[in-house]
């Protein structure tokens, strides 16, 4: 599995690595745990920097509809880690971005901890 994940209930936080190439399927199964244990409103730590999106364009979109599905509810505040950013990956940036919430990316990942931590959990 290329994106490793743990789920803080106590510190409302979700803090995911990706390692590798991310498919579709690996894209859903963190969508699943996310949404399937109750974080969907918790603060969110995404260290992109080590994985590499391999979804084709329909693959894309579906994963993005996902997301934007949640948008319908409190999602949390959103910190991203990336040494760049792809085509691939500006359509998805372009779709966590509608959401009410604060969203930041960054380059290194102590900035990135420092500013999610510092963001009230909600409540």
């Amino acid at each position: 599995m290329p994106i490793y994940w743990k789920i803080d209930s106590r510190q409302q936080l979700v803090v995911a690595t990706a390692e590798g190439d991310i498919t579709r399927a690996d894209a859903d199964s963190y969508l699943d745990a996310v949404e399937g244990g109750g974080a969907l409103a918790y603060r969110k730590l995404y260290d992109g920097r080590a994985g590499n999106v391999v979804m084709a364009p329909d693959d894309i979109m579906a994963v993005a509809y996902r997301m934007r599905s949640f948008h319908h509810q409190p999602v949390g505040a959103l910190a991203i880690v990336l040494t760049d950013v792809a085509e691939p990956g500006m359509r998805m940036l372009g779709i966590l971005a509608t959401a009410e919430r604060p969203i930041k990316i960054f380059t290194d990942l102590a900035p990135a901890r420092r500013w999610i931590d510092s963001l009230t959990p909600a409540p």
